[in-house]
């Protein structure tokens, strides 16, 4: 068994209500200046945060211009905003994009390390920034995972900062603020937190300490995320997906993602495709190829998922795709390329930018190469 390094903030908050703790942390580390990273859509979310910080005599610059998938240019505007105005603090309230630029912003804010320095893993040096993150959906794991990502504006390809000190101080999960959320992102992101958990459950590398929060999070996830996508005031439902995409960003550091995110990443910086979507996309195409690699594990997946126990392992593992594929189905998520309006030309392209993401390939249970991946790009389309 490998040794594995998980890596936790050091005060996580879970549940319903659990926001409004948010200024008794910072109140009692005595910050004074917050630069808060956001979204313009959640306005609404936060100023109720924003007047309570504020009466607690809190100095708050806000940033809400990520509307996007962050790139390295957006993280060095937000940095310039930062230490123009000399925070001390630095939360991030949204979505995956908006988490990854608060962490990346907390750990390179103050420092001597410049962005290109730190892109990889461990390369980041420290962080002398307060960080606290709260997910405003479930999707990315981010709020609780060592990695953020970007897209790399010179060669249209996604890369991280991989660091333990980009993990942050504190974390609150608050199903109540992901109520809002429309359907087909709840539903896009819903899909991304549990590819999260079945690709570490059936990675390479697998850990069990890590399979049990992959098995509990695809658990969740398959069982709420359609009433979620139904119904966003549903707050079970709400605090299950939620619970099951943190449970997804548990798995990040330690284990990681496959070939699923590798294939999905060109989608999104060639064709600028959400993540969620991409992943969604890719996700039960990947698992088919996969399957005859690790039969045992995607049977369990299955039983995840809610299909009925079979005596015949390998039928029980294909059941793993078609329960993955008809939850994005009864989810209203597409299946196909064609779908997304991705020219069937482009597949060459893809499959080459797919093999660039070798940190993920190397962990998918079956090898793959630039003609597996061009199959299984043609077979998605």
């Amino acid at each position: 068994m490998r040794v594995i390094k998980q890596y936790s903030p050091r005060k996580l908050v879970f549940g319903p209500g659990c926001a409004s703790n948010l200024v008794t942390d910072v109140s009692g580390r005595e910050l004074k200046r917050i630069f808060l990273i956001t979204a313009p859509v959640l306005r609404n979310v936060i100023d109720p945060i924003m007047d309570t910080l504020k009466t607690a005599g809190i100095s708050i610059e806000i940033d809400d211009s990520i509307v996007d998938e962050p790139t390295f240019d957006t993280l060095g505007d937000c940095l310039e905003k930062a230490a123009s105005f000399e925070a001390n603090g630095v939360i991030g309230i949204g979505g995956g994009s908006v988490l990854d630029v608060a962490k990346a912003v907390a750990g390179l804010h103050g420092g001597s390390q410049k962005i290109r320095e730190v892109i990889g893993n461990g390369l980041l040096t420290g962080r002398s920034t307060y960080l606290a993150c709260l997910p405003t959906t479930s999707g990315t794991g981010s709020e609780i995972s060592p990695n953020a990502i970007f897209a790399d504006e010179s060669d249209n390809l996604k890369k991280a900062i991989i660091s333990s000190f980009i993990v942050p101080d504190t974390v609150f999960v608050d199903p109540v603020l992901t109520a809002s959320v429309p359907p087909h992102i709840t539903a896009a992101c819903g899909i991304d937190a549990l590819s999260h958990c079945m690709e570490a459950f059936t990675n390479k590398f697998a850990h069990p300490l890590i399979d049990g929060y992959a098995y509990k999070g695809m658990s969740l996830i398959g069982k709420s995320l359609r009433r979620a996508v139904k119904d966003g005031n549903d707050i079970q439902a709400r605090t299950d997906v939620a619970l099951g995409s943190m449970l997804g960003g548990m798995c990040l550091g330690p284990v990681n993602t496959t070939a699923v995110h590798a294939l999905a990443y060109p989608l999104q910086g060639e064709f600028k495709k959400s993540h969620g979507l991409s992943i969604s996309v890719m996700l039960s195409h990947v698992m088919d190829f996969n399957i005859e690699a690790n039969v045992e594990k995607y049977a369990l997946v299955a039983e995840a998922l809610g299909v009925e126990l079979s005596k015949n392992t390998r039928a029980m593992a294909n059941q793993s795709v078609v329960a993955a594929c008809q939850l994005s189905i009864d989810c209203g998520v597409p299946q196909t390329l064609s779908e997304i309006g991705i020219p069937s030309d482009a597949i060459d392209e893809l499959a080459r930018q797919a093999m660039t993401v070798t940190r993920l390939l190397d962990n998918n249970p079956r090898e793959i190469n630039e003609s597996d991946a061009r199959k299984i790009f043609e077979r998605a389309y």
